[in-house]
């Protein structure tokens, strides 16, 4: 108890603050701001809608109409390359498929699959199976997530972050005892 009262007893003195009332020199200062230089604010409701309509058509076009042009490479890569990958899957996958079904039908198996068994074949053909039909999945994903990301990036282009609109953190002088204390602002302009 005789610690917790002394640990209490030096945080009231350390958060204390000596306060002076009726100071008569309080100073107001009055900015006055020209309403013409002020940009109005315009808004496009239908902006986001084109921006994902425009990236369903065409991958990457929505983030040409929100002026992302950095984010088309990546667009296009990513469709790419699960596009290779789709395809050098489909074709492994026919080639180990078209062995097994020679090596029932009692042809003769050629190439590099000429040695390999069955149990092999089948493996390898749930194998390449199972990778094209993950990259279809990529490119679903890579398709979808550039329209999302056209539709998020053209709402967030509409959000309001002009000058009418702003809060500054600073350190300003006290008027009462003249001490600098953290202070946050927040304006808005008409």
């Amino acid at each position: 108890m005789k610690g917790f009262l002394s640990i209490l007893t030096l945080l009231l003195l350390i958060l204390s603050n000596r306060v002076n009332a009726q100071n008569d020199s309080i100073k107001v200062e009055v900015i006055k701001v020209d309403s013409t230089n002020i940009k109005p604010y315009v808004l496009d409701p239908l902006s986001p809608s084109k921006a994902a309509f425009y990236s369903a058509v065409i991958p990457g076009l929505g983030q040409v109409y929100n002026k992302k042009y950095w984010k088309v490479p990546l667009v296009f890569g990513g469709m790419g390359l699960s596009i290779y990958y789709y395809a050098f899957n489909n074709k492994e996958y026919h080639r180990y498929r078209d062995a097994y079904k020679d090596r029932l039908a009692g042809r003769q198996v050629e190439g590099v699959l000429a040695g390999i068994d069955n149990d092999r074949l089948l493996r390898g053909q749930r194998f390449y199976q199972r990778n094209r039909d993950l990259s279809a999945l990529c490119i679903a994903g890579v398709y979808v997530l550039n329209i999302i990301d056209a539709n998020v990036d053209a709402h967030l282009k509409q959000f309001n972050v002009n000058e009418n609109l702003s809060f500054s953190p600073g350190i300003v002088p006290s008027d009462i005892n003249y001490n600098y204390a953290p202070v946050l602002g927040m304006s808005y302009r008409f």
